[in-house]
């Protein structure tokens, strides 16, 4: 009798590099993981407080957290799962930093996955609502733009605590996005792994008739087809379902 199998999770197995804050992504990631995908989770010190200055000094934190996972080489994909950390630290030293960690994974980012989902749904003009500071929404409007995004608004909760940001009600953070909403947008973008928008992005879709992209939907999304998987998830919008 052989003594070994393929193990509990042979499809694949991803791995998250978190701020120390974070306190929703974990949840989500395992609310939307197929079976037989392996979840793997880190984190990197920052206090509860987002800002350029605090994110900036993330990056010298990413490859050491990316080496405590899966050290036998066995991940297959790993993201550094914050929106703004990897629009502020650029994602070409995010990827250089995680494949220092964990050089056998394929690399990405929160704000990659967004990009690449938006793409996939065909939207070019885009409005985004954030909770963030408005010093890291002028850096987001001008990341998304330089990367060939129209912004037609964005709007923040001018949250600084990542202790807040993941106390908005959902029903608030759908209220706030479909305010921004308009006719020649092609999608609505709710950025932040840290809000809740995972529990209403499939009904907000419904509502406005038009794709809505949010960050945790976006990186399961993204990681799953790096990682050669394209199960179809219902009831978290239409880029997951079909």
């Amino acid at each position: 009798m052989e003594i070994f199998d393929d193990g509990q999770h042979p499809r694949a197995k991803l791995g998250f590099v978190l701020l120390a804050t974070e306190q929703t992504i974990e949840e989500n990631m395992f609310r939307l993981g197929p079976d037989g995908v392996g979840l793997h989770f880190t984190r990197a010190a920052i206090p509860d407080s987002i800002t350029i200055e605090s994110l900036s000094a993330q990056a010298g934190d990413l490859a050491g957290a990316a080496s405590t996972l899966l050290p036998d080489g066995s991940l297959d994909v790993i993201a550094y799962a914050c929106t703004s950390g990897s629009l502020v630290i650029g994602e070409d030293r995010v990827f250089e930093q995680l494949k220092k960690g964990a050089p056998a994974a394929e690399p990405t980012s929160l704000i990659t996955s967004v990009m690449r989902a938006l793409r996939h749904v065909g939207a070019r003009k885009i409005a985004v609502a954030t909770p963030y500071l408005d010093e890291i929404n002028r850096r987001e409007c001008d990341y998304l733009a330089n990367r060939g995004f129209e912004v037609t608004a964005i709007a923040g909760l001018n949250l600084e605590k990542d202790s807040d940001m993941i106390r908005v009600r959902p029903d608030y953070i759908a209220e706030f996005a479909a305010g921004l909403d308009t006719p020649d947008t092609d999608a609505l973008f709710i950025s932040c792994g840290a809000l809740r928008s995972l529990d209403i992005v499939d009904a907000l879709e419904r509502r406005i008739g038009k794709p809505v992209i949010c960050s945790n939907q976006a990186l399961m999304w993204d990681m799953l087809r790096l990682a050669g998987i394209d199960d179809k998830i219902g009831g978290y919008g239409g880029l997951l379902a079909n």
